[in-house]
């Protein structure tokens, strides 16, 4: 139990560890700052705890807070146990910094105990402005080297570079507008680690390598034709999703999130919505909940129909037409949700408490044809490539990843299951129902891109089972739970109801307050886990919205992943992480 781990930690370190909170049934422990490598590398050892699996770091700005706790800066740390299936936060208090010359916050690096902390580290630092002392690298990741100041911090105001637009083009103020007005600043970008410049060639992919799948840099260390090492460079797609969201109400955030992951849109919804749910104890409808379960599942297919075609056409030489044959099968599933929400990829369809709209009529024979027709496709797809010379060839022993490596890395998704670790959150820890399912979970000891495409495409047979079950028991029902402070009251009781249009008044113009508190929310996504945190201060507005995606945390495992491996094969590892630089970027 949880408890245990507090009570364990206080025994061993019984002046290191100060306190310990629960709240919705996740506990938090504050440890000193002095202490935290000695309390990491036990957590991570001890037998009987073995929280092997560092979830997510981030930082939180205490200034704004009721009662403003000092120091003004904590550092988070989500830990999981994969052995136990538990989970921990560790709240470590970061002593304040001298106010003189401009000194940031310091706190040990965790990198030698969990490399995976590595790229988040650095976005807490670039983001935060908190330094962690012994980093093997410790530059910006989100914004531009040059930036000054840490956008996340609670002094530093929403926006800062601001664009003029007018509907009159004879306007004087906007004569120079299209021209070039200033010299773009010159930034060398340096590489991350080591490079041999005498023995070793350097070779940029990106940002426009179409096989990139967006604006990523891959700094390539080649050795003839073998790889030595690959640097990802990331942050020219950030959007400042988590400065956006601490101030929008928390039903407004929903549509921000169909735009990380935009192939993922209601996973991504439902992701968040459930965090919230979870931080104001609301219960969601069963039909809801098997309604949410059979969107996301097609989700899931949605999103594999995209990697696969993509992974097809940028490792070349099968099967071109493929692409198509796969895109047709997502825009199938792309009706569907235009039939449900009226949208095809900004879903924003899931909301706290169930769902925006009841299911439509047609809902449940669009989806049953299209469980009776997808299985032949997804044997067309067999044929053309899992038995192709060629295909198995460019995958077969390309991109290997230990079962070690990838948790130390923080890899989730079909990159763990990929090497052998058996981790999905639909069974190890069920949300919306999938307790009541019955399915399967792949997994390939392989380690290499061959072994997590067989992974991916049994994901999508796995995928057709959970949705004919949930089909099975969807039934009628209310589809939003019948709490009037977080959930709209229908129409014709607002006619009826003085009490109903009161409710429908103040969650419209000033939203829904959760109580104070802090929660961790995951789910299972296409690409891997999911997560968001959240911190409430009482208000109708997260004080701390917290992001961990997938593809962020999978793309760090590049390096390890492309290393020996000839310089062709790092097309191949992208397609295998399966990354969107919406989601990387945030």
């Amino acid at each position: 139990m949880t408890d245990a781990t507090f009570d364990k930690l206080k025994s061993n370190f019984p002046n290191a560890v100060q306190s310990s909170q629960t709240f919705r049934d996740e506990t938090a422990i504050t440890v000193a700052a002095d202490r935290l490598l000695e309390i990491a590398q036990f957590l991570r050892d001890d037998p009987d705890l073995q929280y092997n699996l560092l979830m997510d770091v981030y930082g939180v700005d205490r200034k704004d807070l009721e009662n403003a706790q000092s120091p003004r800066f904590a550092v988070q740390y989500e830990l999981f146990s994969i052995p136990r299936n538990k989970t921990i936060r560790l709240n470590v208090p970061v002593p304040d910094a001298p106010k003189e010359n401009g000194a940031l916050p310091k706190l040990s690096s965790v990198t030698g105990v969990w490399p995976t902390a590595n790229w988040l580290e650095r976005e807490t630092y670039d983001l935060m402005g908190i330094e962690f002392t012994g980093h093997p690298w410790l530059h910006r990741i989100m914004m531009p080297q040059y930036w000054e100041g840490h956008p996340l911090r609670k002094d530093t105001p929403l926006g800062g570079e601001p664009v003029n637009f007018s509907q009159h083009k004879g306007d004087p103020r906007f004569e120079t507008l299209g021209k070039q007005i200033l010299t773009p600043p010159q930034v060398h970008s340096e590489v991350e680690g080591d490079v041999d410049f005498e023995k070793h060639m350097l070779i940029n992919m990106g940002p426009q390598h179409p096989a990139t799948h967006g604006v990523l840099r891959l700094a390539v260390e080649v050795d003839g034709e073998r790889m030595v090492s690959v640097k990802p460079e990331l942050g020219f797609l950030h959007s400042g999703f988590e400065k956006i969201g601490e101030n929008r109400r928390y039903e407004k955030f929903i549509p921000y999130c169909d735009r990380m992951d935009y192939l993922s849109p209601m996973s991504n919804n439902l992701g968040y919505v459930m965090t919230v749910e979870k931080l104001m104890g609301v219960e969601v409808p069963q039909h809801a909940q098997y309604a949410r379960v059979i969107l996301t599942e097609l989700q899931r297919i949605a999103s594999h129909m995209v990697w696969l075609g993509t992974h097809a056409m940028d490792v070349s030489g099968t099967i071109h037409a493929l692409l198509m044959y796969a895109f047709n099968w997502r825009e199938k599933i792309l009706d569907i949700f235009e039939m449900v929400c009226g949208a095809r990829m900004t879903t924003s369809y899931f909301n706290v408490g169930g769902l925006r709209w009841p299911l439509p009529g047609a809902f449940e024979d669009a989806v049953r044809h299209f469980l009776k027709t997808f299985p032949d496709g997804l044997e067309d797809f067999h044929t053309m490539l899992t038995h192709n010379p060629v295909w198995v060839k460019r995958l077969k022993d390309v991109g290997y990843l230990s079962k070690e490596d990838a948790i130390a890395l923080g890899v989730t998704g079909p990159l763990l299951r990929g090497s052998g670790v058996e981790l999905d959150l639909r069974k190890a820890r069920p949300y919306s129902s999938y307790d009541q399912f019955d399915f399967d979970i792949p997994v390939s000891d392989a380690g290499d891109s061959y072994g997590r495409y067989l992974i991916r495409m049994e994901e999508l047979r796995q995928s057709l089972r959970i949705i004919e079950q949930a089909l099975n028991k969807l039934g009628t029902g209310p589809h939003k739970t019948d709490d009037r402070k977080v959930a709209l009251p229908p129409r014709e009781e607002i006619s009826t109801s003085m009490e109903a249009l009161i409710h429908h008044f103040k969650l419209v113009t000033e939203g829904f307050k959760p109580p104070k508190g802090q929660v961790y929310g995951m789910i299972e996504n296409p690409k891997g886990i999911l997560a968001f945190g959240l911190i409430s201060d009482g208000s109708a507005v997260p004080y701390r919205l917290r992001v961990r995606g997938p593809s962020f945390v999978n793309l760090q495992a590049t390096d390890a992943m492309s290393r020996g491996s000839l310089l062709s094969d790092i097309v191949t590892i992208i397609g295998t992480i399966d990354i969107v630089l919406g989601e990387v970027d945030r």
